[in-house]
């Protein structure tokens, strides 16, 4: 912060960026803020965040960035808003936040086809066997067209189960349509007419596990979905079942899910988010030629990363001028 002004100069607020985000929202940030910014690839440490809330009007988070109880405590009277660049925000104590008044900023909607996109994505390629084919070729196994090779699963008449009729999971819905999908949803929230609307059978989650040939998970991370999905839940599954992912990590037992498709209780998974992140070298999923992982890219499109950031940039430059958030979480 500066020390001294000049006569009619308006002192800018101080903000920290825990990572450096996209041009797009970097250059909004640094016109109307003093900024520092965090070079490193890997995220700040924790000690260091709670010493920068002491000192700065705004800090621009990301999910990496642990924002709890302790960091809010120690954050000084000037800290008016914490703006996180993504759409979930289960790395921050909202209410702790919220009785200390400081603002708390997300990215939500820009991100739900680029997401939708990848499970899809990741949909289709775990059921055609995309990941193994690749390394059936470079392992030199691929000596002349087999009629038995590889064989996968289809999708046309199949039958997809959606946890979570979100955005992004009514969006994944909208894209098996054109696949000629079954569509099931597990969504307790969503009233009736709005599933029958996108041709969607809302159901227990019991039933939509018994009965899919792939799985979905969109649903957030929270006190009801952590860990919802583990040994009971999987021995519904058909043996033939794929398990997608690309919500958060915690929701699905990893161990649990590696029993169950190492023992082929499941036929598979595909997952763009784990737990913990980044999932470790020696994890026992990697060495499963039937579990396609990703390194958290649900998101990871140009324009969408270009939105995120700039509406990021948004939030924060409307809380430390004590302007509404144009993306505010709460609570109820």
């Amino acid at each position: 912060m500066q020390a001294h002004l000049a006569y009619g100069e308006i002192m800018r607020p101080t903000v920290f960026v825990s990572r450096r985000i996209p041009e797009a929202g970097l250059e909004r940030v640094l016109a109307e803020c003093d900024a520092e910014v965090w070079p490193e690839l890997m995220p700040p440490p924790y000690e260091l965040l709670c010493e920068k809330v002491q000192r700065v009007d705004g800090l621009l988070s990301t999910l990496n960035d642990r924002i709890d109880a302790h960091l809010i405590a120690a954050a000084g009277p000037q800290l008016k808003v914490i703006s996180q660049m993504a759409v979930g925000f289960d790395n921050i104590d909202v209410r702790a936040a919220q009785n200390r008044g400081i603002a708390i900023g997300n990215t939500p909607g820009v991100l739900t086809d680029a997401t939708a996109d990848l499970a899809f994505a990741l949909l289709l390629a775990a059921a055609r066997r995309l990941m193994e084919g690749v390394q059936y070729i470079r392992e030199g196994q691929w000596q002349t067209w087999d009629p038995r090779a590889l064989l996968g699963g289809d999708l046309v008449g199949a039958t997809l189960g959606i946890i979570g009729l979100g955005r992004i999971g009514k969006a994944v819905a909208g894209r098996a349509a054109g696949f000629d999908m079954r569509l099931l949803a597990f969504s307790p929230r969503t009233p009736a007419e709005e599933a029958n609307a996108l041709k969607i059978q809302l159901t227990t989650l019991e039933t939509l596990l018994r009965e899919s040939d792939y799985v979905s998970l969109h649903v957030p991370l929270n006190a009801e979905t952590r860990g919802m999905i583990g040994h009971e839940q999987l021995r519904l599954m058909k043996p033939s079942a794929i398990l997608i992912n690309t919500a958060r990590g915690p929701i699905v037992k990893a161990r649990d899910l590696y029993e169950a498709v190492r023992d082929g209780i499941i036929g598979g998974a595909a997952l763009d988010v784990t737990d913990p992140e980044p999932i470790s070298l020696d994890d026992p999923l990697l060495t499963l030629p039937n579990v396609l992982i990703l390194p958290h890219i649900g998101s990871a499109s140009q324009r969408t990363r270009n939105l995120m950031a700039t509406m990021a940039a948004d939030n924060l430059i409307a809380g430390v001028y004590a302007r509404p958030l144009p993306n505010a979480v709460r609570l109820p």
